[in-house]
């Protein structure tokens, strides 16, 4: 199984973010983290070296209106999906939720499996959409594409389907290496005419790609039996 999923869950009654953190983190699908105030989630999504695949983001906040917030966000290039959470579920306050470019919108009390099936579904969507993008190294990822763009260099990067495939397991996977395989099923399914040799051709030639000197690999690294993408290798520091 890939690595927990980042989210941030943006609310001021503590009592409701701790629960929801407990729950989400329950199974290792979610690794949540909390902001009580707009201007601390926006800190929190700004910073370099945080990354969040979701927001879960309540309307009423001690400093301002979810939905203010929700449309800064957008102007600001932030394109992961929002979901608002909300005791206001008039028709007109989910219309304004939407427009301010939320993705979904739940009232409370909402039931916790609901809310896991809507963020999951706009997981998948974001996943496999344009607006997808991983940053790997110096790399911007773009799965959807099959690109890997290196701004600094001015560089476009193409990528097979499986190599597409492998970078998106091993960023998902986190810091957590994965064995040859558990990625050899989940990239290439259980057949058995595929044997890791074919792995481990596509990692090689995944390195001469990605890698400044694939004879030392820092972005792809073989360990635990298996391998781990450190997608903070190679950035520079500013």
């Amino acid at each position: 199984m890939a690595g927990p999923r980042p989210l941030l869950i943006v609310d001021d009654d503590v009592a409701l973010r701790a629960t929801l953190a407990e729950q989400l983190s329950l199974d290792g699908e979610f690794e949540p983290s909390e902001a009580a105030t707009a201007a601390e989630a926006e800190a929190m999504l700004a910073a370099g070296t945080a990354r969040f695949d979701a927001v879960l983001l309540d309307i009423g906040l001690p400093d301002g209106d979810g939905r203010e917030l929700c449309t800064r966000l957008r102007r600001q290039g932030v394109k992961i999906p929002i979901i608002m959470l909300t005791g206001a579920d008039a028709e007109q306050d989910v219309v304004r939720g939407l427009d301010a470019g939320a993705n979904d919108y739940i009232a409370k009390p909402f039931r916790l499996n609901e809310l896991l099936a809507r963020l999951r579904a706009q997981l998948r969507v974001y996943d496999n959409s344009e607006d997808a993008v991983f940053p790997i190294g110096p790399y911007s990822f773009r799965p959807s594409s099959k690109l890997l763009l290196e701004p600094q260099r001015n560089r476009k990067i193409r990528l097979t389907e499986k190599e597409c495939a492998i970078l998106k397991y091993l960023y998902r996977a986190g810091s957590r290496p994965v064995g040859r395989q558990i990625l050899l099923n989940e990239v290439w399914g259980y057949n058995s005419a595929v044997t890791t040799h074919t792995l481990e051709t596509h990692i090689y030639r995944l390195r001469q790609k990605i890698e400044p000197d694939p004879t030392n690999s820092r972005l792809l690294l073989t360990e635990g039996g298996g391998y781990r993408l450190d997608p903070a290798a190679g950035v520079a520091q500013g």
